[in-house]
């Protein structure tokens, strides 16, 4: 049942979908509108669609879902159909390019089930498209942003018992694409293999929506100028382990990196982008190849210039950071999260939080488009439909 399902719909995405020659999903154009408009549905959703677990507490961790998605890569450069799998153990050689140089990325995106039942993904060629420049940095072959935005689907739909009830979660989506094929010189595989699997989600942090305290890292950096810090490099999270337990073991939730050159200018959290407001200007540092560009962060910057904010992309001093009325982080795992205090060197700094922040306000208007309770005029939403 499930391959004749995944079968329609693959189908129904070849015959119904347009792509510009930048390989932008071209069906879903933005329009300029108020993000504000309600949407007022009557609900025909019944909680027995999704599969029988403790929605009310799911955390961020990985619970396994049915299926998942491979398809492979060789020397003509070109990912071939792949298939859909019972979610399980993969085989790879010692020699793997991802596990002797690394050679990997990643995505992550979400699916929410709306309150008639509906499925959607939140800008998932904006995912595609990163995964394409990050796959050029590390020399590899990538899915074309169809393939990519076909799989998502793909995946999701097989596995939509999984997705949470509204309100509840969402449907963590990884796609990976890793040097698969064996190497032994230092040198790009010659084979490539682009996987997805899916999880539902609850809150990232564990402090769930609570305000989250950050520490000042001025030891350990996480990028470096010519480096990949801008690209979603499976090689860049784990160096930053060791300066994200430290901080945990003290009571932090995460941790906030300073520039790698003059150590006086904020970069990024772990896990997330992270902005500051000030009066009514809000300003996040500028994506010079060392910061992710992240899709939350970009999808924030344009909500909050609908709603009258001057957003500035640039350098911010440490100094500044401590001086900010405001500090909130975005990403798709942590959504946009309020902190409540950064602490540098034993000096703590406390923020403005609550439900009259620019923080909440900006919060509930991007859960709303994407969630469906408020009207999608930019065209970030795209439906599934089996």
């Amino acid at each position: 049942m499930i391959q004749r399902s995944c079968f329609r719909l693959v189908q129904s995405f070849r015959v119904d979908s347009a792509y510009t020659k930048f390989g932008a999903y071209y069906s879903y154009t933005s329009q300029a509108a108020s993000p504000l408009q309600q949407v007022c549905e009557p609900s025909s959703y019944s909680d027995e669609e999704c599969a029988a677990m403790d929605w009310d507490n799911l955390g961020f961790g990985l619970k396994p879902t049915d299926y998942m998605y491979s398809m492979k890569c060789y020397d003509d450069q070109i990912f071939k159909q792949g298939q859909l799998s019972r979610y399980g153990k993969i085989e790879l050689s010692p020699s793997a390019g991802i596990l002797n140089y690394g050679q990997g990325i990643f995505e992550g995106l979400k699916a929410y089930r709306k309150k008639d039942g509906q499925l959607v993904l939140f800008r998932p060629d904006q995912n595609a498209i990163r995964m394409k420049v990050g796959a050029e940095r590390m020399c590899m072959p990538y899915p074309s942003t169809e393939q990519f935005i076909d799989v998502v689907k793909l995946i999701t739909l097989a596995n939509k018992h999984w997705v949470p009830p509204p309100g509840k979660g969402s449907l963590y989506i990884r796609p990976l694409l890793i040097g698969s094929g064996p190497v032994l010189g230092l040198a790009p595989a010659s084979e490539y293999t682009f996987l997805a699997f899916a999880s539902p989600v609850g809150n990232y942090f564990k402090e769930g929506s609570a305000p989250l305290n950050l520490y000042v890292e001025d030891e350990f950096h996480r990028a470096t100028p010519g480096g990949a810090g801008g690209v979603k490099s499976i090689s860049n999270y784990a160096p930053a382990l060791k300066a994200l337990g430290r901080a945990k073991n003290r009571g932090f939730s995460d941790v906030l990196y300073l520039d790698s050159v003059k150590k006086k200018y904020v970069e990024e959290v772990s896990s997330c982008n992270i902005f500051i407001v000030k009066e009514k200007v809000i300003s996040t540092p500028a994506t010079n190849g060392s910061i992710l560009p992240g899709v939350t962060r970009k999808s924030i910057i344009e909500i909050a210039r609908d709603y009258g904010y001057r957003v500035e992309e640039r350098s911010i001093p440490l100094d500044e950071l401590l001086a900010a009325e405001e500090v909130f982080c975005t990403g798709t795992a942590v959504v946009v999260a309020p902190v409540g205090s950064v602490t540098y060197q034993d000096r703590r700094i406390g923020f403005k939080t609550g439900d009259r922040s620019v923080c909440s306000e900006l919060y509930s208007t991007l859960v709303g488009i994407q969630t469906g309770l408020i009207q999608d005029n930019k065209g970030w939403t795209v439906e599934i439909h089996d």
